[in-house]
């Protein structure tokens, strides 16, 4: 594997610090039951997971993230309970652990099956995916229906579900073989597809979705079903807190839990966009390392996390220091003259001089908007300000209030801004018209950079 592909990597195959691995012995069903003290009992909650971008890792502070960890996190709060997370290395593993009796429920991104609910207790669902079959871009030629897939080879991590959907495919088809692999994860599995050491992989939708970004000549090739729901299994004889989990997860709370997650994990990532992901990680290599040290600067600086302000960077002026657009506008962070002037900046072609002044400029956004506003909305709605001006924001906080809306929530002011285009609106605002819409893509575009970025700079 290629330096570029381990560095995308390390967020989700980071070795949890504090978490133990899972090697317990496997136990039978009724002493697996009767193993751990309820939750209730102890006011920690026990939970098998795995390292992986759609379950739980570690982002660059060394704060634990992910969907899998977002909402096991809600969960236990509304209980009053602590999370004893423990790491494993493949759904198997997980699924060992869900016998082994040291675990109350495994939260890794697992597929509702019947299989798996004879032997284990099925949890609440959270998120709906389809299996995919994903192969290289220039794989000719590409395996588009069921029948094209004889001779074409075909690995998928051990005891997965695709096993499953590929036993079925294989009954009705000749021709259709496959391996299971023990050792690797699916997303270390879809790297091995972009760097061509293996044909395809089967992987769900939502891990493709994230992968994709970072390895853009990964495709899609089909559609294997229709869809399945990912979700939480216990150990068998957990029938009791499983009705707890899925009581909360079908309440108001669990509503929220899932709608924010999907906000933050899923939601901004967008449709995929080729030339633009393989352009990015091209400059990645090229450009960036030219201006590391610069980001990282400026956020010691300004607080400003250097992968975000890199973000901004590529988004603005894909890492040219010698950027000019149509308007006016100058340099890597395409700072305007009257800006550029207000911070100190007099030759916005400078790069040192320009990241210096727009991480200043984004802190100032940052810094001008009330304590009031969590975090990551504080940031985002920073960065609409960043693009649209203070001015035209602060219009729509207003507007976003008369309309019922929450002002410091960025799923609502994703709604809100666009109508500052909208003359039914902009006419009863102070600042007037603006192109509304712009910073709500701004915005999306530089979350889904940052994602694919932020590994340079672990």
């Amino acid at each position: 594997m290629t330096p570029k592909l381990i560095g995308a990597l390390i967020p989700f195959l980071f070795v949890i610090a504090g978490c133990s691995q899972g090697d317990a012995k496997p136990m039978n069903n009724d002493e697996a039951a009767e193993a751990l003290a309820p939750p209730e009992e102890t006011g920690v909650l026990e939970v098998a997971t795995r390292n992986g971008s759609t379950t739980y890792y570690l982002d660059r502070h060394e704060n634990p993230s992910g969907p899998e960890y977002s909402l096991i996190t809600r969960f236990a709060q509304s209980k009053g309970w602590e999370v004893n997370w423990t790491m494993h290395e493949s759904t198997s593993a997980v699924l060992d652990a869900l016998e082994s009796g040291n675990t109350h429920i495994a939260a890794a991104g697992l597929t509702h099956l019947p299989s798996r609910t004879e032997n284990f207790v099925r949890g609440p669902a959270h998120t709906e995916i389809i299996e995919q079959l994903v192969c290289h871009r220039d794989m000719r030629p590409m395996p588009r229906t069921p029948d094209a897939m004889a001779g074409v080879g075909i690995t998928v991590t051990a005891e997965a579900s695709y096993v499953e959907t590929l036993d079925r495919l294989a009954s009705e088809h000749e021709g259709i073989e496959f391996s299971e692999d023990k050792n690797r994860t699916t997303e270390i599995l879809l790297a091995a597809v972009a760097e061509q050491s293996i044909d395809c992989t089967v992987a769900d939708s939502n891990i493709v979705q994230v992968m994709r970004r970072h390895f853009p000549h990964l495709e899609v090739a089909m559609n294997l079903n229709t869809g399945n729901n990912l979700g939480w299994y216990l150990p068998a004889g957990s029938e009791s807190l499983a009705g707890t989990a899925r009581e909360w997860m079908n309440s108001t709370a669990g509503d929220e839990a899932i709608g924010y997650m999907e906000s933050r994990y899923y939601a901004y990532i967008g449709e995929f966009d080729f030339v633009d992901l393989r352009a990015l990680n091209r400059r990645i290599d090229d450009r960036l390392p030219n201006f590391i040290k610069r980001f990282t600067d400026a956020e010691a600086n300004t607080g400003m996390p250097a992968d975000l302000l890199a973000a901004l960077s590529y988004q603005e002026s894909h890492w040219d220091p010698a950027a000019v657009s149509p308007t006016g506008v100058r340099g890597i962070m395409m700072l305007t003259r009257n800006t550029a002037e207000s911070l100190g900046v007099t030759n916005r072609l400078d790069p040192a001089a320009a990241i210096d002044g727009g991480a200043r400029y984004l802190a100032d956004r940052h810094r001008r908007l009330p304590d009031t506003i969590p975090e990551p909305d504080r940031t985002f709605l920073a960065l609409a300000s960043y693009n649209i001006g203070r001015g035209h924001l602060l219009d729509a906080r207003q507007l976003a209030r008369e309309l019922g809306k929450n002002p410091d929530s960025w799923d609502d002011m994703k709604e809100v801004l666009p109508l500052k285009a909208d003359k039914r609106y902009y006419p009863s605002t102070r600042y007037g018209y603006a192109r509304g819409y712009e910073p709500v893509h701004y915005v999306q575009r530089i979350r889904n950079y940052r994602d694919v970025i932020s590994a340079s700079f672990e």
